[in-house]
């Protein structure tokens, strides 16, 4: 039994990727600009309304007849409950010992953007923003804390960018990123103290700290029709994150030894429209995959473990996710926009990924405060549905848990043309 458990330590390790709860399907992030959030990142590889563009199309750099810098932070406010069912560990463990309120903490997400027009061909950019994220903390005491237990990761990416326009309707676009992961997870005994009087409910039974770098490529297509219609496609290559560090536990006698396991992290492709219908409004959507197929297992492996530390089969499958919004140019100072997208379950669930579908409702705007200078809000609201959890299926302990979980997203961005 205490491999298993182990397996499921390292599952919620390898999945907790930076701030705050995952606000799309499994562990990927969208939370790149404000102005991204208020149309619920419809249409992001085509408008190239600021540098933020960057992170989704490299080839939209070309649109671009001065240099750009944007900073934005977005504010995540999740709410996560988790609610027990049944009995435990032979009845030792009450259902209600096992709820658990607010399990992923706040946490905001920066991101900062610079695109430099060489001439009227050539464009290059520099991007520093995050494609995944996951953060889960349960009480020290909480009676799963062999399941749960408190999980952080932070990882970004440097992506350094070039852009070629073809002609007046087609561009290209290419990049490669650096990205940096930092790990540390803690698992506490929890119940697992009644059965063990040598530990108490908050002892550590797994600690772990990692950290890596890593690299992937991403290229991207803009086809500009005319100025009021253009297209976007792009692709971010998948990635190895190779995680070494220290590792304790119970399968070491508590003692810190060399550890390292390696995470696979899916690729990601867009699809994007935008059309200007009149001088006023305009209308964009998106339709973006991830291949979350690619993560299959887990396995983590020390010379100081006989054999795997730990080895776990995953049910992860490709989701999808489905954007539609529309922009209103009020005047020359002022852009509204709104978004509705959904995005798709793509993990099976345990507590530390609270996996679900979710609906996006946006709302954002535009100042400019002068020909150089503008500012972006964005305001989200994430409804996810209610989900089952049932621990029993990947670690043999009779655990299950009623899922709820919704968020709140809040985002400022600044823009600054040179």
């Amino acid at each position: 039994m205490q491999n298993t458990k182990l397996a499921t330590v390292a599952l919620a390790v390898s999945v907790s990727l930076l701030t705050g709860g995952a606000q799309a399907a499994a562990f990927n992030l969208n939370e790149h600009s404000a102005s991204g959030l208020g149309r619920a990142f419809a249409g992001e590889a085509a408008i190239a309304d600021n540098a933020a563009v960057l992170a989704r199309n490299p080839a939209a750099m070309t649109r671009f007849d001065r240099a750009e810098f944007s900073a934005a932070a977005t504010y995540v406010s999740p709410n996560v409950d988790m609610q027990g069912n049944g009995d435990a560990l032979g009845g030792l463990v009450s259902s209600s010992s096992l709820d658990a309120n607010n399990v992923a903490p706040s946490a905001v997400i920066p991101a900062f953007y610079y695109i430099q027009p060489i001439n009227e061909r050539w464009a290059v950019g520099l991007g520093v923003f995050s494609n995944f994220g996951l953060s889960t903390k349960y009480d020290e005491n909480y009676a799963a804390g062999a399941l749960g237990g408190k999980t952080e990761l932070t990882t970004y990416n440097i992506n350094p960018n070039v852009a070629y326009r073809l002609n007046e309707q087609w561009s290209l676009g290419a990049g490669i990123s650096a990205i940096h992961a930092d790990a540390s997870l803690i698992r506490r005994a929890g119940a697992l103290s009644y059965l063990n009087s040598a530990l108490s409910s908050d002892t550590a039974i797994v600690d772990l700290e990692g950290d890596t770098w890593a690299w992937n490529w991403n290229v991207g297509v803009l086809y500009e029709y005319n100025e009021a219609n253009r297209f976007g496609l792009s692709y971010r290559s998948g990635s190895t994150l190779k995680l070494k560090g220290e590792y304790s536990g119970s399968t070491t006698g508590f003692a810190k030894v060399p550890g390292k396991l390696d995470l696979e992290l899916p690729a990601i492709a867009e699809f994007s429209g935008y059309h200007l219908v009149n001088p006023q409004w305009a209308l964009h959507y998106s339709v973006q995959w991830t291949d979350w197929s690619v993560l299959k297992e887990l396995r983590a492996t020390s010379d100081q473990c006989s054999g795997d530390c730990f080895q776990k089969d995953l049910e992860f499958h490709d989701s999808w996710r489905y954007a539609i919004g529309t922009s209103w140019y009020v005047a020359p100072q002022w852009t509204l926009r709104a978004g509705l997208a959904l995005d798709r379950q793509a993990a099976y669930n345990i507590i530390s990924i609270p996996d679900t579908e979710r609906l996006w409702y946006s709302l954002g705007a535009t100042y400019q405060i002068n020909d150089d200078l503008s500012v972006d809000l964005g305001v989200a609201y994430l409804q996810g549905d209610d989900a089952t959890i049932d621990e029993s299926l990947t670690t043999g302990v009779d655990v299950s848990y009623a899922s709820q979980a919704d968020a709140w997203l809040s985002a400022l961005q600044l823009n600054y043309r040179f």
